[in-house]
């Protein structure tokens, strides 16, 4: 009889394992063969997503169920793909994606009449605190900015509770509303923030002035993990009675938390 039991308990855990499908290969330039670094990857709307590596490199298990839905990739600066996920099952997987062409936009010319603004949430307190829940690639959370006309962004800062990574290595990202939880990225280069534990400061400032990014209209300033950082944990100061918008993993949905904001403001000068 426990023989029986233990044959039962091997084919089944054998089945489930059989139920995920692993997609892994790499992202490259169309033009250069260069590989592509952290390339966000998922299926859209899903909880299932990652992002690859600075060497193009990515691995993903998929349930089998899934092999009818689209796997999408997408990339700042580079126009996105998709593919069925049952013509990724295979070895020596690799994507190409197409540099995206922009209009050009170098100089930027401002209004008369302006005015410097903070938006967002600046609290440097530390009574309360929120952050990831885990180093998971593709997991990002930012704040929403309340801006009705042009506003030319100049600074972000984000104010930190607490840090015990060894070296905080984030992208940032910028995103026009388009309705209350769709978001579409505006940078037309992606934004990094590199910084070793000692030189961590209570407040990270990244300096946009020399980016010429131009928003009009509500915005989303995020933070995104976009590499294993090791063990450790990052946590924000907050404010309560504030949003937090985030989402899981890569081509997620977004969710917000109505409980505490966290500490991201952007300075800008703001069209009058």
């Amino acid at each position: 009889m426990t023989k029986y039991f233990t044959s039962v308990l091997i084919f089944c855990m054998f089945s489930i394992r059989a139920l995920a499908q692993n997609i892994s290969g790499v992202v490259v330039d169309k033009t250069t063969a260069k590989p592509l670094e952290y390339v966000n990857i998922g299926i859209p709307g899903k909880s299932i997503g990652t992002v690859c590596d600075a060497n193009g490199k990515f691995s993903l298990k998929i349930d089998t169920a899934r092999l009818n839905d689209v796997l999408l990739f997408s990339c700042i600066g580079y126009k996105p793909v998709s593919y069925k996920i049952s013509e990724l099952v295979k070895p020596n997987l690799t994507i190409e994606m197409q540099e995206a062409n922009y209009n050009l936009n170098e100089v930027v010319v401002k209004p008369k009449k302006i005015v410097e603004k903070i938006l967002g949430i600046k609290t440097t307190k530390r009574s309360v605190e929120a952050g990831f829940k885990e180093n998971k690639l593709g997991y990002e959370m930012g704040v929403m900015m309340k801006n009705k006309k042009l506003a030319y962004l100049k600074t972000v800062n984000i104010n930190i509770a607490t840090c015990t990574y060894d070296t905080l290595f984030y992208r940032l990202n910028i995103y026009k509303a388009t309705s209350d939880k769709t978001f579409e990225n505006i940078l037309k280069e992606p934004i990094y923030i590199k910084i070793a534990k000692d030189q961590v400061k209570e407040t990270i400032s990244i300096n946009l002035k020399d980016k010429n990014i131009v928003v009009e209209g509500i915005f989303l300033v995020a933070i995104e993990h976009v590499k294993y950082l090791g063990t450790g944990g990052l946590m924000f100061c907050s404010a309560l009675g504030h949003k937090t918008y985030f989402r899981t993993t890569s081509q997620g949905d977004w969710e917000s938390i109505s409980i505490a904001g966290v500490s991201i403001s952007v300075i800008a000068d703001v069209e009058k």
